[in-house]
């Protein structure tokens, strides 16, 4: 029996090992997507203790602490962090199978030099410890991305940012992890969302560009992406909850955004025709500017009204959409490679069932401007865990080509998830190890090295032009 998180964790095979230990666990880390603050790394943030730096924001622990039955009051209201802490300590252990319970230790292990078990009956010790060395000067955000040897980070910012830390963090001489901004324009392109008449005219003021119709909004977010690619932007993001394709004329929509702009009810019909014209249209700046796009769909946000109500959106209450859009998203991929505006795109649902329709999809629309323009992007948010990173990387190399794809990201507002990166790089590896050693691929050092170091860090180095 393994002892637990020994060296080899997750690693069955000596092929798997090797590949592991002398080739993805040495190579940097590009997240390009997540959620962190640049302005907490520009400030270089530092946590009291270890519910600052764990707990704060993270709702993939308020979900796990809910399931257990604990209090809102230890999970996103006033209780003392200690108290907190222990709330999930003591829910911890029952997390068995869970990815979380991994993380937590790998974190623990990597960053504080705990090799035991969290629970109720260490919580105290481990608590203690993290105090120790989260108060050492190299431990604050700044030190925790260099000792994770991180390469780049891709943040996640709205359209109307004016990327003041971004551009600190340029400037700043100390600091080599390069961190691009990613344009998220999800506000502007969501007519049938409460606020979208003020978020419009935020866009308008940033962008110095009066909006009263199709043609102006257009030309306030093709202000924005230029100003976002001017300030070191790789990538954009659509987070849709559902994927619609509905075309429309210049005419229909102008006369849509006018209405809204009024303060009109809004049809689903209409809500759909304006995100598709929005869609095409960044999609044409973005080849311009050199950004990928990023799309991610079929997300059931907030079931739950009344926690919806209570304590706001991205609180843990979301879950996995059973929205069939492949259609819509096949037309979209169509229209644009028609117009011949087809950018790096990277595509993501959160239901797994799709795997093997975008791996297909994505087939039948790649190009010559780089190995694997199209991209299935990695098992996100609820897939993030061991079964769902095997059944998407054997579906690529099922049907697509696994050594052109780009990896893992972290999609993660903490500074201690990186080891994310390690989890799927060991995943990764033992798959390899696996197929290497049934005699499914052959044993050639070489080959698979450039596979998995490509897999782990140059595909995306070359993906996003680091």
């Amino acid at each position: 029996m393994k002892p637990f998180l020994c060296e080899d964790f997750l690693l069955k095979t000596e092929t798997a090992k090797q590949l592991y230990h002398n080739v993805a666990a040495k190579l940097p880390i590009i997240d390009y997507h997540c959620h962190v603050s640049p302005r907490e790394i520009f400030e270089d943030r530092h946590f009291a203790n270890i519910t600052q730096v764990w707990l704060g924001g993270d709702h993939y622990k308020w979900r796990l602490m809910r399931g257990n039955g604990i209090e809102e009051y230890y999970i996103t209201g006033d209780a003392p962090d200690r108290e907190k802490f222990q709330k999930f300590a003591e829910t911890l252990p029952k997390a068995i199978g869970n990815p979380l319970y991994h993380w937590c230790h790998l974190e623990l292990k990597n960053y504080f030099g705990y090799n035991g078990i969290l629970n109720g009956e260490t919580a105290q010790q481990v608590w203690e410890l993290a105090e120790r060395i989260l108060a050492q000067p190299d431990m604050g955000v700044r030190g925790l991305i260099e000792k994770s040897n991180v390469a780049m980070i891709g943040t996640t910012d709205d359209p109307v940012d004016d990327l003041h830390w971004h551009k600190k963090l340029a400037e700043d001489p100390d600091f080599h992890t390069v961190v691009a901004p990613s344009f998220r324009p999800d506000k502007a392109l969501n007519l049938d969302k409460p606020g979208w008449r003020e978020y419009i005219a935020k866009l308008a003021e940033i962008s110095d560009v009066q909006i009263t119709g199709l043609d102006t909004l257009k030309a306030a977010l093709g202000n924005r992406i230029a100003y976002f690619a001017q300030n070191g932007c790789r990538a954009s993001d659509h987070g849709l909850d559902y994927m619609a394709f509905r075309e429309a004329t210049d005419e229909e929509l102008d006369a849509i955004i006018k209405r809204g702009l009024a303060g009109e009810s809004t049809s689903v019909e209409d809500a759909e025709k304006l995100r598709t014209a929005l869609l095409v249209f960044c999609a044409g700046e973005y080849i311009k500017h050199g950004i990928a796009m990023q799309i991610h769909y079929n997300c059931l946000r907030n079931p739950n009204s009344k926690m919806l109500q209570t304590l706001g959106p991205d609180t843990g209450f979301d879950c996995i959409g059973s929205n069939n859009g492949g259609a819509a998203l096949a037309k979209l991929l169509d229209t644009l490679y028609r117009q011949d505006i087809l950018p790096r795109t990277i595509l993501y649902s959160l239901d797994a069932g799709d795997n093997a329709f975008l791996d297909t999809l994505m087939g039948a629309f790649q190009g010559p401007e780089i190995p694997g323009k199209i991209q299935h992007g990695s098992a996100w948010w609820f897939n993030d865990n061991k079964t769902g990173m095997q059944e998407q990387l054997t579906s690529l190399g099922n049907l697509g080509v696994l050594g052109n794809f780009i990896g893992m990201l972290t999609d993660s507002r903490s500074f201690l998830s990186y080891t994310r990166h390690e989890y799927f790089r060991r995943i990764l590896c033992d798959l390899i190890g696996t197929w290497v050693e049934n005699g499914e691929y052959p044993n050639d050092d070489s080959q698979l090295q450039e596979i998995v170091s490509g897999i782990c860090y140059y595909n995306a180095k070359r993906y996003f032009n680091i």
